[in-house]
């Protein structure tokens, strides 16, 4: 295919440009005229609505020989096949086959313990990463407790004071209630 582009492209800066821009001036090509520029033949078709179309035909490098008349031939016929060479390719089609069958099976039965691994992996990371979350909460729920029992403590404490600060001043007022009585 590429030596066709090649080939083709290369033939394009050969053609006279002349030839091309003269064409494109004509109404209607003439019906028989045919381009010949060495192994590429040019054929105009009918004026089209876009301007001037061509057929380009690029010969086949055997039909390139100077000897050789420009003729267009079949494709050489394949030779009969016997029965037991035909069994011989079925057979091979059918290796291959079972060959090809066997390499898909392969790939997914790597690609399905693959996603058992990542699956595996990530079940792990998530019992750890609840088991990190469950112990944070206890934590926090441990701590907030041990918290509000010392505030308890201290609240009482302070009560306690207070009681003794109270009996203080009612003693000290009856003492001065004694003395000035």
């Amino acid at each position: 295919m590429a030596n066709t582009v090649s080939a083709y492209k290369e033939k394009m800066k050969e053609m006279s440009v002349l030839s091309l821009i003269c064409s494109c001036f004509t109404a209607q090509p003439h019906p028989n005229s045919t381009y010949q520029y060495g192994d590429m033949e040019v054929k105009p078709i009918n004026k089209r609505l876009s301007g001037q179309s061509f057929e380009v035909i690029l010969k086949a490098p055997a039909d390139l020989s100077p000897d050789r008349p420009l003729t267009l031939t079949s494709p050489p016929r394949k030779k009969d096949m016997s029965l037991y060479e035909l069994q011989k390719r079925l057979e091979a089609a059918e290796d291959r086959r079972r060959f090809q069958e066997a390499q898909i099976l392969k790939q997914l039965s790597e690609k399905r313990e693959h996603e058992r691994e990542v699956l595996h992996k990530a079940l792990e990371e998530n019992n750890n990463f609840s088991k990190m979350a469950e112990e944070k909460l206890n934590y926090k729920m441990e701590t907030s407790k041990e918290n509000r029992e010392a505030h308890l403590n201290a609240l009482k404490q302070r009560l306690r004071d207070k009681e003794r600060h109270a009996a203080e001043v009612r003693r000290n007022k009856e003492l001065q209630a004694d003395l000035s009585g």
